[in-house]
């Protein structure tokens, strides 16, 4: 597998939500080790909020395709924020996890915001995701001991199957 990385447009939109939705969310998701499922149902994404990523000033999405196939192997939200960048939506193929597409994407991720010359890559994750936490822990990022709340009632993000859902901030110095 030969994986290109390139800037999704809008004819990767429908893939991307396909994409996202079944690493994070439902039963597809359980074949990864990044599925929320247990915590959140509902859907992860939508075209909109895609789209919406996709043509914001400062954002892109950066997308893994496997150059022979051209199947979407992965992808990661990207957004400028002065001198720190944004990291979201971090997914792998569930069925790809564990042959280092994440961190492939992570090193991207880190070469385009060095480019728009940021020194912080920084990223909200669920604070139950503990063993995600350790994944980003063990690739440099670090607690900030800043928590954001979870948008409960606001289902484009998911409908919470638990109580007391927050975000963690982790942060790295690039």
């Amino acid at each position: 597998m030969h994986i290109e990385f390139t800037q999704a447009d809008d004819s990767h939109v429908e893939s991307l939500v396909q994409l996202v939705n079944s690493a994070y969310r439902g039963d597809s998701s359980k074949v990864g080790w990044t599925t929320e499922a247990d915590i959140l149902g509902g859907q992860r994404v939508d075209k909109q909020g895609i789209t919406d990523l996709i043509h914001k000033d400062g954002s892109i999405v950066l997308i893994a395709e496997d150059d022979d196939t051209g199947n979407l192997l992965g992808c990661v939200h990207l957004e400028h924020q002065d001198e720190k960048c944004y990291l979201g939506m971090l997914t792998v193929d569930p069925k790809l996890q564990k042959k280092s597409i994440g961190k492939m994407l992570l090193a991207e991720s880190e070469a385009l915001a060095q480019f728009w010359d940021c020194n912080t890559i920084f990223m909200t994750v669920i604070s139950v995701r503990k063993e995600l936490i350790a994944w980003y822990e063990k690739h440099g990022f670090r607690l900030t001991g800043e928590k954001k709340p979870f948008p409960y009632g606001d289902e484009r993000f998911g409908i919470p199957k638990v109580e007391n859902l927050e975000f963690v901030v982790l942060a790295k110095k690039i």
